[in-house]
């Protein structure tokens, strides 16, 4: 409809265009007659009555002058020779006396100018006092033209905008895909995305039940390893040898553990908790010192206040996460937390063996555990940086992990305003 509104519009304009140096027939007539009169009645007189003759042929619609010599022709505006060809259609002889025509200033626009040549070598100047339309009659007759491509190009755009209305909600849905939320669209458009939609509405269902179903069970399962891990930890005080209990203990911590960190991934994929005012520097701050408490070299370096609007028990689980991971591949850790602009950074920094470039990526995948840099050592199921990422995504946030020129991994979080 744009092509066709342009195309049309620009050909009405050119044509316009080329033929707003013309004038009516009926005009280029009159002219051609008046001319002719003029020519025969002044040929007739001697050439000292021919300027009052002239005087006498001026009418209120055309001024005539006689000349005895070639008047002075300007370059400027250009010969109009369409009209010429109009006037001398009318009347051939004309065509012999070197007839010329064009557009020169009025009192109102533009007039038709010119002059022609007697048989005695003598001219006849004339212009015509009514202005001529030009340009204004161009645009006007381009705009009326232009009117009907203008309603269909605007009928169009209407059409076409309910079309793809149904479909920008599709597309708002689908980015929901995934975070939590199910969003039903409404059923609405043409048969293929009524067809479209529907398909979709499908698809996110199944997609929620296979989600829920799997939360669900696994959920189930860790709940209900709760109870015998509980009795084999009452069973254990009965065994006789230490150091076999001993080992039996960390082995029943660690599947306690284990579950734990699924306990709480599990949790923060259908996290209902809001968002509140919390002093993160605070939290910050005793997370580090009751480490500290523990026998642990690890610093604070942040502002002692700082509020921020977060979900305080995911934002403590992710901080926890990555100062254990810090205290438990190296020796020493470093908590900052400052205000960068309308952004929060937490940066956690550690003296450990770092992270191969290449396995960063699949640090932060759940489930997954680099034992081959960091040893085997590792308690939990590969969730604690998924946690992490976990409750970075809940805040709409980013984490990077970076290692540190000087040895050690930099954690950081980065929260928007």
């Amino acid at each position: 409809m744009l092509t066709v509104a342009v195309e049309f519009g620009a050909s009405t304009f050119l044509y316009e265009r080329a033929s707003r140096y013309s004038i009516e027939e009926s005009d280029a007539h009159r002219l051609a007659e008046h001319l002719v009169i003029a020519e025969k009645l002044l040929s007739e007189r001697p050439p000292a009555a021919r300027a009052a003759a002239a005087q006498e042929l001026t009418t209120d619609r055309y001024i005539v002058r006689w000349s005895p010599t070639p008047p002075v022709r300007p370059a400027f505006p250009p010969r109009q020779k369409r009209m010429e060809a109009q006037v001398t259609n009318w009347e051939r002889d004309l065509a012999a006396s070197g007839l010329q025509l064009r557009l020169a200033p009025g009192a109102h626009g533009q007039v038709v100018a010119g002059e022609m040549r007697m048989a005695d070598g003598s001219w006849i100047v004339f212009k015509t006092r009514e202005s001529v339309q030009v340009w204004q009659f161009a645009i006007e007759r381009t705009f009326v033209a232009l009117i009907p491509a203008l309603l269909l190009l605007t009928l169009g755009a209407l059409l076409i905008r309910g079309t793809l209305l149904p479909l920008r909600k599709l597309v708002r849905a689908i980015g929901h895909v995934g975070s939590g939320q199910r969003v039903t669209v409404e059923e609405e458009g043409t048969a293929e995305i009524r067809g479209l939609i529907h398909a979709f509405n499908g698809m996110q269902r199944r997609i929620h039940e296979l989600i829920e179903n799997r939360t669900q069970a696994l959920a189930a399962v860790g709940h209900d390893l709760r109870t015998p891990l509980a009795r084999l930890q009452l069973r254990l005080e009965e065994v006789g040898d230490a150091e076999s209990r001993r080992a039996m203990q960390d082995d029943v911590s660690e599947m306690d553990d284990m579950i734990a960190s699924l306990l709480t991934f599990l949790k923060g994929q259908d996290n209902p908790e809001p968002a509140v005012a919390v002093d993160v520097a605070v939290m910050a701050a005793t997370l580090v010192e009751d480490a500290g408490d523990r026998g642990h070299d690890a610093r604070y370096l942040g502002p002692p206040h700082l509020e921020w609007s977060v979900r305080p028990s995911m934002l403590r689980r992710a901080l926890s996460n990555l100062i254990e991971n810090a205290l438990h591949y190296g020796k020493a850790v470093r908590v900052n937390v400052v205000q960068d602009g309308s952004a929060l950074v937490f940066r956690v920094e550690d003296d450990g063996p770092g992270i191969p470039p290449v396995q960063i990526e699949d640090a932060l995948r759940p489930f997954v555990r680099l034992d081959v840099e960091r040893g085997r050592n590792t308690k939990g199921m590969g969730l604690g940086l998924a946690i992490v990422q976990q409750a970075v995504a809940l805040e709409k946030g980013r984490l990077t992990l970076v290692n540190a020129p000087q040895g050690g991994l930099v954690a950081e979080i980065r929260l928007p305003g």
